[in-house]
């Protein structure tokens, strides 16, 4: 009875990162590549996104404080770090990091400022939900 409980809770909490926007197809298709062989797959990617996000995440607020910006490299950094976020389906992420690299084209740094705080936003809230899931899947 608790098993099935368990298995309902995964597929619902699974389900709403899906309906709220937190995670794409490509996260599914993460999924489909985990077997018996290595059933941790799909958390051992997301802990290795989590954990090159963040030194991304500090590259930016590095660059964001030098004077004056260099948009490029903001930009550079944004397109490795949506690059990481749609790896994993992380799709709220990786929309804000497009909204920052718009700021970066626009060479708005204000812009950029903002968009940075949505993207971390963004992130610590997946970082939350997700930790949850496979808290609740294991």
């Amino acid at each position: 009875m608790e098993q099935n409980h368990t298995k309902r809770q995964i597929k619902v909490t699974r389900n709403s990162l899906f309906e709220q926007g937190y995670l794409d197809e490509q996260f599914s298709q993460l999924e489909d590549l985990q077997d018996e062989a290595n059933p941790n797959f799909v958390k051992e990617i997301v802990t290795l996104f989590f954990s090159d996000s963040t030194r991304l995440i500090r590259n930016v607020e590095n660059a964001l404080e030098s004077y004056p910006l260099d948009f490029c490299k903001l930009d550079d950094y944004m397109h490795q770090f949506m690059g990481s976020s749609s790896s994993i389906g992380a799709k709220k992420v990786k929309n804000e990091c497009t909204q920052f690299q718009e700021c970066c084209k626009a060479m708005n740094a204000d812009g950029c400022i903002r968009a940075f705080q949505r993207v971390k936003q963004e992130h610590a809230v997946l970082k939350r939900k997700l930790e949850a899931y496979f808290q609740v899947s294991l």
